[in-house]
Formats: structure tokens, C-alpha cells, sequence
């Protein structure tokens, strides 16, 4: 579950435009987060602030029952219950 404060985002990043489909984002806090879009399968993962702190911890989960694995950024991020802040960067 992802807290208010880390529902909004400052930054998103698309990392691959095929199959999946994936992000860099960074909360307004500053923390790091992975999103990705496979075979219908969304996730959001938040990593540790360290090595230390052990693996990444999935944030949320869905399946849109499409099997597809292309998405656009607008989409993702309201499935995941993400928004952008005013102003964020979104590439």
C-alpha cells in the first residue's frame, strides 16, 4: 500500500517503450520507484534506502486482464493510484 505522500510524483522516467512497459519515478520525497507493465501485470516497487534494508518492497499489484504489455504513462499511473505533481516531469 502506498502512502498519501508517496502517491505523488516529481519525476517519471520511461525506461523501455516495448514490452514491458517501464519507469524510473521519484516521490516528492525523493524515494525511488520502479514501475512496470507486463503481460497485463502491473507492480510498483519501492527499493531500500540501502543495501542494508534488504529487497525491494511491492507496493501494488494489479492485472488488467489485457495480456499486454504496452501502456502509456497516464494510464499506469492512475491503475496504480499514482498522480503527478504540478509541474512533475514526465518523459
Amino acid at each position: 500500500m502506498i502512502g498519501a505522500e508517496g502517491r505523488i510524483l516529481a519525476r517519471v522516467v520511461r525506461t523501455c517503450h516495448g514490452c514491458p512497459s517501464q519507469w524510473d519515478a521519484w516521490t516528492v520525497g525523493g524515494r525511488y520507484l520502479y514501475l512496470r507493465h507486463r503481460h497485463g501485470e502491473g507492480g510498483v516497487e519501492r527499493t531500500p534506502d540501502s543495501w542494508n534494508e534488504g529487497r525491494p518492497e511491492l507496493l501494488v499489484e494489479w492485472d488488467d486482464g489485457t495480456a499486454t504489455g504496452v501502456i502509456g504513462p497516464a494510464e499506469f499511473l492512475l491503475a496504480a493510484g499514482l498522480e503527478p505533481a504540478p509541474g512533475a516531469s514526465i518523459a
